[in-house]
């Protein structure tokens, strides 16, 4: 399955305001990165995977529409996997790209060449 160009849309249009946006296929969907740091991508599984604080990511967790991101049968720490589409209630996809945008922005910047 593609990702959901749709929310895809949306999600460049709620952060067409951020300095240092830049887009990437990723995981077979369209990761949108902040700084050079992964923040929220439209999923090829539908919904959106969301990067948030490892230390918060368990009290995110709904066990329904929020789950942990599971790769390669793994778990990855601080990745959230949210259903959430254009559809959806407006304000829902806008919080989960502002709290991956926020949390991407706390991190150390990434050269181009992605080494720091």
């Amino acid at each position: 399955m593609a990702y959901d160009h749709d929310l895809a849309d949306l999600i460049r249009e709620l952060i067409a305001g951020e300095e240092r946006v830049t887009e990437q296929p990723m995981f077979g969907g369209l990761a949108f990165l902040v700084g050079g740091n992964m923040s929220v991508a439209a999923s090829r599984q539908g919904g959106l995977l969301v990067r948030v604080d490892p230390a918060e990511a368990e009290a995110l967790v709904d066990g329904e529409r929020v789950r942990p991101m599971v790769m390669g049968g793994r778990e990855m720490r601080g990745w959230l996997h949210v259903d959430a589409d254009a559809d959806g209630p407006p304000d829902e996809v806008g919080r989960w790209v502002s709290r991956g945008v926020s949390y991407a922005r706390s991190l150390p910047a990434k050269s181009k060449s992605g080494r720091g």
